[in-house]
């Protein structure tokens, strides 16, 4: 089954490696990337040919380094993050072994690689695959240093968690050290806390995290004449670690959210989904280990949970939340509920146990067959190999596995894998069919088109910017009258845009029109193939 499983998870995966883009991060990241090797820069980060500064720079120099050996494309960009996931799943099976054993161990990973978001995040790739691997890898190798100073651990501790905040900021250290501390607090080792070998910990992480200092220090600190967020003398060090951390927190930064001032259960209800088809038993697990920590019992070991909780209540408090933040943690509440899925429960344990598994089966199994009677795809190759093989898989479950535990855990597995196949086999391929910043790039990207200039007029048009072999400038719709365009200037621009300069009666000429589905969440409208036209919009390739 170990086979079968890593074969079937590698298919899944793969399946969305070359997916085109569908949502604007993606296109952002890899733009950033990809100015980065056409420039042939590495520390300055550039969008539209201007100062870009919000995300730390791990992230891009990994795609940086893909796009240097593989060069420039949506698989190329996406392999360092699906290689980083697979390093997250060695490490939660490394830590696992050494706390629950070889059997647990491949259980977490399971339950790691079969997490809903996960798979999701896997195609719509941000920084989360890089997040997973280098927050549980610092545990890993911190948890070791614990017990015994060995040379490796201490310098891949320290390096992990540098590259963690490189990633992500400071706010990963939450995880990363409060996970320690909650080992020590609850194991009652009180001076442990004070040797001298976290310190120089500390130091060793500060001194590899120096790479981010100095990039943010010359493109920023040393321009204070630059614009950024619309005002000058922004300190990038200062950015990093407060206003992108903090800022966000309280959701008064430069870049915050609309409308919302944060729910404390927002990820309580969203893990329903992202950490699908596990989240119950993982409610369950942490109601187990709180009750055995308030009884005194003596758990196996406090990492896990003491920094999962603690990065999960510090997202629960922000003002400022996203469904993909848990990501980062996936790992360590997969080791969590590992044991759970194996040992003896109480007869409501093992209800709820089995009833979670099934429930989450059966759903998965259902979305997807009323999706595909829905979407009504124009051929049904990939729906019927994703039938044949993960039907296969699930009756030799049902027929090889004893344990019903087992066959429940394993038939969700089966079930997470069919529904993920399909939508990086399928939907997504039909979604980005529909997207108006690829076609129009793709328009302009043939020869007749070599000696124009570009502009968009909106920085959310990354899609566009990425897909395009020419450097994309940008200028504000607010301009468009008033700028004084090149021979041969071309503007793209979604309909809202087009609304705008209506409105302002400027003065423009639309050359192309191009279909579009203007939104990254898929509406249950665009799925029915039947009403998909009610939901679908355009966008525009303009000139003055």
């Amino acid at each position: 089954f170990k086979i079968t499983f890593i074969i079937s998870y590698c298919s899944v995966n793969f399946a969305g490696i070359n997916v085109k883009f569908f949502t604007d991060d993606q296109g952002l990241y890899a733009s950033l990337s990809k100015n980065l090797l056409y420039r042939k820069e590495f520390f300055e980060l550039f969008t539209y040919n201007q100062d870009w500064l919000d995300k730390p720079h791990f992230p891009f120099w990994t795609v940086l380094l893909s796009f240097k050996i593989f060069g420039v494309s949506v698989w190329a960009y996406r392999l360092p993050a699906l290689l980083f996931f697979l390093l997250s799943l060695f490490y939660t099976y490394l830590f696992s072994k050494k706390y629950y054993g070889v059997q647990v161990a491949w259980i977490a990973v399971l339950i790691l690689a079969t997490s809903q978001n996960v798979i999701m995040l896997n195609t719509d790739v941000r920084a989360e695959p890089y997040l997973m691997a280098l927050v549980i890898g610092s545990i890993y190798h911190i948890s070791r240093l614990e017990e015994r100073f060995t040379f490796p651990d201490f310098v891949l501790a320290a390096l992990l968690t540098a590259c963690a905040i490189m990633t992500k900021g400071i706010f990963v250290i939450v995880a990363i050290y409060g996970a320690l501390f909650g080992q020590l607090l609850f194991q009652e080792k009180y001076r442990a806390m004070f040797q001298f070998k976290w310190l120089l910990l500390v130091l060793l992480t500060l001194f590899f995290t120096i790479p981010e200092f100095y990039a943010l220090y010359i493109q920023f600190d040393l321009h204070p004449e630059k614009t950024v967020f619309y005002t000058q003398h922004v300190s990038g060090i200062k950015w990093f670690l407060w206003e992108s951390q903090f800022g966000r927190f309280l959701n008064n930064a430069a870049i915050k959210q609309n409308n919302t001032s944060g729910s404390i259960i927002f990820f309580v209800h969203t893990l329903l989904w992202a950490f699908a088809p596990w989240c119950l038993l993982f409610y369950y697990a942490i109601y187990r280990n709180i009750k055995e920590i308030w009884l005194k019992h003596k758990l196996v070991e406090y990492y896990t949970i003491s920094g999962g909780l603690l990065l999960l209540l510090l997202f629960s408090l922000s003002r400022f939340q996203l469904p993909f933040y848990t990501n980062t943690i996936f790992p360590l509440f997969a080791i969590v509920t590992a044991p759970f899925c194996v040992k003896q429960l109480t007869r409501f344990g093992t209800i709820y146990r089995l009833t979670g598994f099934w429930l989450y089966t059966i759903s998965f199994i259902a979305a997807i067959l009323v999706m595909n009677y829905f979407l009504a795809p124009d051929q049904a190759k990939w729906f019927i190999i994703d039938c044949i093989v993960f039907g296969l898989v699930a009756i030799l479950i049902i027929f090889k596995v004893d344990k019903s535990y087992s066959k429940a855990f394993l038939l969700a597995c089966t079930a997470v894998l069919f529904a993920n196949f399909y939508l990086n086999a399928v939907l997504y391929n039909i979604v980005t069919s529909y997207n108006g910043e690829i076609k129009a790039a793709d328009y302009l990207n043939r020869p007749a088109f070599d000696d124009i200039h570009i502009y968009t007029l909106k920085t959310e048009n990354n899609i566009f910017q990425f897909y395009s072999k020419k450097q994309i400038g940008y200028i504000p719709i607010s301009s468009f009258d008033t700028f004084v365009a090149p021979a041969n200037s071309v503007f793209y621009a979604n309909h809202k845009s087009i609304d705008t300069l209506l409105k302002n009666h400027a003065n423009f000429k639309v050359l192309k029109a191009f279909e579009t589905y203007p939104r990254e969440g898929i509406l249950p409208a665009f799925i029915n193939k039947a009403t998909r036209n009610k939901v679908l919009d355009s966008v525009y390739l303009i000139s003055k």
